[in-house]
């Protein structure tokens, strides 16, 4: 099946031309990422009609087939992909409050795809669906019920996709039952994010109501005291919310501390003797390994440790002062597999070690791909 993946966000469009009858190796036929919607490029609208004109030649007039759409919030409602139909898109809208910088980018991206391709299923994959099997004494927060029935205020989590991909990789790879397969799976990228497996399934996730929970990211702040924001708020009359909100997403995390929100910068920076860039690592080094811990104990022993997407999947620099902090749990690196780089799931731990550390590419827009020819195909 031709089927196009498409990632709208709120200012550009990434997107895959993906023919699932291929080996995995050869079914990407086009890619891109059309930027500047709202400046250059008028709306959505207009950015996907260049998309499917700059597809014309590598598919070679061939139809696209089915469309299958990141989006990031499906609150309570959508469990799993679903084929999109007006009363689909309209709760995916409704969805807004819970992702006001996502879903109504989504939506838009939708109409649109729904303007350029007449008639082409459109199936809608949700970044947190992989992580509604969390009980309800994980998700939920310790604060008024109102908060919730009336807010939607729980724990939701995101990158959902890619740690339902790379868990499903890890377990064949070590030739484990996925139902049978507890692991903690680090999704380490500007954005990042941990998740604890059990059985296969996600019993919990570092991030929460929104993305900006959890781990130290590269211009997020992670877990901080509530109170810290309410103290400065009403102190300073200047740092409003949408204020407070633009730090704490855009102002924080790498950025703050050393300057930069590049990993690759960060760790050159902290080789060279910077101080800053060194506590910025520390910092962040320290926040994943208390969550691996922690998620170690939930999951009663895991039997992997993954790293994945760009910075869990190339900096072996990060990856070797993250298991330095993990030797209580007998977990050893082998030093030179761990500088190899691939495409290629691999272990980067020594024999001896006490849980095998994988490093498992992601992919995102084949595991939407596959997901969006099921229900095609099943509608």
């Amino acid at each position: 099946m031709l089927i196009l993946v498409v990632n709208c966000g709120s200012s550009s469009v990434k997107y895959q031309a993906r023919d699932t009858s291929l080996p995995e190796a050869e079914q990407v036929l086009a890619k891109g990422l059309i930027e500047n919607i709202g400046t250059k490029i008028p709306s959505h609208t207009e950015a996907l009609a260049i998309m499917a004109e700059d597809l014309k030649e590598p598919l070679h007039g061939r139809e696209i087939q089915a469309i299958g759409h990141r989006v990031v919030q499906g609150g309570d409602i959508f469990t799993e992909p679903v084929l999109i139909d007006d009363e689909v898109l309209q709760k995916i809208d409704d969805l807004s409050p819970l992702a006001p910088l996502h879903n109504p980018a989504h939506v838009l991206g939708i109409k649109a795809a729904t303007e350029t391709y007449p008639g082409v299923p459109q199936v809608a994959v949700f970044d947190n669906a992989f992580h509604s099997t969390m009980p309800e004494h994980v998700y939920r927060y310790a604060v008024p019920e109102e908060f919730y029935e009336k807010y939607g205020v729980r724990r939701y989590g995101f990158h959902g996709t890619s740690h339902d991909y790379v868990t499903g990789i890890a377990a064949e790879f070590l030739g484990i039952e996925r139902e049978k397969f507890n692991a903690v799976v680090a999704h380490l990228g500007n954005g990042a994010s941990t998740t604890a497996v059990a059985h296969g399934k996600c019993l919990d996730t570092s991030m929460g109501y929104t993305p900006l929970a959890g781990l130290v990211m590269g211009t997020r702040s992670g877990d901080i005291d509530p109170s810290v924001l309410t103290s400065l708020m009403m102190r300073n009359p200047e740092l409003t919310a949408e204020r407070m909100d633009q730090i704490l997403n855009k102002e924080s995390g790498l950025l703050a501390i050393a300057g930069d929100n590049d990993m690759r910068a960060v760790v050159n920076a902290m080789k060279d003797g910077n101080e800053r860039a060194k506590l910025a690592l520390d910092m962040t080094t320290y926040r994943l390994a208390k969550y691996i811990g922690g998620y170690h104990v939930a999951v009663g022993g895991m039997q992997a440790l993954i790293f994945t997407a760009g910075i869990g999947e190339n900096s072996s620099e990060f990856r070797a002062l993250t298991i330095e902090r993990l030797g209580a749990l007998g977990i050893t690196l082998d030093s030179e597999a761990n500088l190899v780089r691939g495409d290629d799931p691999r272990i980067i731990s020594t024999e001896d070690s006490a849980i095998p550390v994988l490093v498992i590419p992601t992919n995102e827009e084949l595991a939407i791909a596959q997901a969006t020819e099921v229900i095609v195909a099943s509608a």
